[in-house]
């Protein structure tokens, strides 16, 4: 029982946008119905905040992803890039610095 409460949960709420408020709600009121008993809904709610939880992490990677894939076909530089070209411009300066002195 526990298993199709969960797949349903999961499935018909969109696990990413549910908050730790709203779930221990849902398995209060799954308690109070007598659906489950409060160890089963302590659970169901433990294993639903780890399905949030990993859900909202797949979506950042996945952001994270489509962003670095748009910064490439829009061939903009990144900070590490920037970074890199600074360090080389510095390490010329100091190079033609030491040419001067002598």
């Amino acid at each position: 029982m526990i298993e199709l409460i969960k797949k349903a949960m999961l499935t018909g709420l969109g696990v990413a946008s549910l908050t730790k408020e709203k779930i221990e709600e849902i398995g209060r009121d799954f308690v109070e119905q007598g659906k489950l008993s409060q160890q089963e809904g302590e659970k169901l709610v433990d294993e639903i905040l780890a399905k949030v939880e990993e859900a909202k992490e797949d979506i950042r990677k996945q952001i994270e992803e489509r962003v670095e894939e748009v910064v490439k076909k829009m061939n903009l530089a990144r900070m590490s890039d920037l970074d890199e070209l600074k360090l080389q411009i510095k390490e010329l300066q100091d190079s033609h610095k030491g040419k001067e002195k002598k």
